[in-house]
């Protein structure tokens, strides 16, 4: 009856004939509520910028469970949640959808929005061939729930569009997710996926970002706003309990072009006299690096000193997954592309401390600003761990866009647009994405 002149077609109806579309986000790429285990409201600790850094404090500071493999909430009276609303777009379209970031347009946190629009603008319906996956991105990327929750999201898609198979569109960290489940889920992979087009993958690790992320912190935004957002310290005391972050630490055993280094101008005082040299920590040999300099490392938390040192339970966890990534393998029949980001500075190479004022303790890194050298990148993941799939890709192409930027490229559009064989549908007004302002928080 689709094609019966006296039903009317899909195309005559505003549905436009799609295959299913599913956008995963990546590193930070959802929102995250706090959700009380009786009884309150839910606040949304991931992202705001007003209160944020307190709220992040309360709410979402968390120890890794070696028993379970889980990070968990030092707040043991509520729960991480992802939003699934709006058919899973609304956790990864506008990450703060407060009136204050609307009013003054925080780009940073415009994360899926334009890409939403412009699939919408295609033809795509959400609820019936356009989804979201955002997922709790503290945890490992092959743990349980992240496993499973995919596994359903791909069910929901195939079976609302009417059992087509699904494109994935992954940003970032998503596309390591992918490859675990890929290895994980061969034949629920086979069953439903189409094509995979993948953005700004950290394939082989991002080693600048990531290293110095485990030793002093990040900051989300940059800029004035991020007096208002989440300060380094507060995220470093996550993020040295994340799984998902040492997932993402430089391979090993990848064959680098140079391999990446932390440098440390080392003093040395010995029988009165003092020595400043240049050290040297290759991907195997941080590991030492890291466990010196977080030695001490520690949180109060309502009054109660936490220590928080480098996680080994964490790293060899992480071990595993890096060897999971490395035998993932295309199945037939699915088609792979990579998109990476190129043309921007990006950190490589970290050093901490001067000849002129060197690291006598390797604690002190924790409380010192890095120097970075650059590589050509995406000015988060360079150019050659995003090339570094280790698939047999349709194409790989390079865009000069940012980590984020690359989200919203006019050029990466053309791309998607041609690999899913769809063009904006001119002349009819699409109803694009909107997402409605986020109710009063209850503080």
């Amino acid at each position: 009856m689709r094609f019966c002149p006296c039903f009317g077609s899909e195309e005559a109806k505003g549905v436009a004939d799609r295959d299913p579309v599913l956008l995963v986000s990546g590193m930070g790429g959802s929102i995250v509520n706090s959700k009380p285990k009786k009884f309150g409201f839910t606040t949304r600790v991931w992202v705001r910028l007003l209160l944020a850094d307190v709220e992040f404090r309360n709410k979402i500071w968390s120890l890794y469970n070696p028993q379970t493999g889980y990070t968990e909430t030092l707040d043991k009276k509520s729960e991480i949640v992802v939003p699934d609303d709006d058919h899973g777009l609304y956790a990864i379209d506008i990450l703060d959808p407060s009136w204050f970031t609307k009013c003054i347009h925080l780009t940073e946190v415009y994360h899926f929005h334009d890409m939403i629009d412009m699939l919408v603008g295609c033809g795509y319906n959400k609820g019936t061939t356009l989804f979201g996956y955002g997922y709790d991105f503290r945890q490992s990327n092959r743990i349980g729930k992240v496993m499973e929750g995919l596994k359903s999201k791909l069910e929901t898609a195939h079976k609302a569009s009417g059992g087509r198979k699904v494109n994935l569109i992954s940003h970032s960290m998503g596309g390591i997710m992918i490859s675990c489940f890929m290895s994980l889920y061969r034949d629920v992979f086979t069953k439903y996926v189409n094509k995979w087009i993948c953005l700004a993958c950290p394939f082989q690790g991002a080693p600048g970002c990531i290293n110095d992320s485990l030793l002093t912190g990040l900051e989300f935004v940059d800029g004035f706003q991020s007096y208002f957002f989440v300060k380094r310290w507060t995220m470093h005391q996550l993020l040295v309990e994340c799984p998902s972050i040492y997932e993402m630490l430089a391979n090993p055993y990848y064959e680098w072009k140079k391999q990446p280094e932390i440098l440390v101008w080392r003093k040395h005082t010995k029988d009165g006299d003092n020595n400043i040299n240049l050290e040297s920590y290759g991907p195997t040999q941080s590991i030492s690096l890291f466990e010196e300099a977080l030695r001490d490392n520690e949180v109060n938390y309502k009054g109660k000193t936490i220590s928080l040192p480098f996680n080994f339970d964490i790293l060899d966890w992480a071990v595993e997954t890096r060897q999971l990534i490395a035998n993932a393998k295309l199945p037939d029949g699915v088609c792979f592309y990579n998109i990476y980001g190129t043309s921007l500075d990006t950190p490589f190479d970290v050093c901490y401390g001067s000849e002129n004022s060197p690291i006598e303790d390797l604690s002190e890194i924790c409380h010192t600003m890095p120097l970075y050298s650059y590589v050509d990148g995406d000015g988060t993941v360079p150019s050659e761990s995003a090339k570094g799939d280790g698939l047999e890709a349709t194409e790989r192409v390079g865009v000069a866009a940012s980590h984020r930027g690359i989200l919203r490229d006019e050029t990466v559009f053309q791309h998607i647009q041609k690999w899913l064989g769809v063009e904006p549908m001119v002349g009819k007004h699409s109803k694009t994405s909107k997402v409605a302002d986020a109710q009063p928080m209850v503080l």
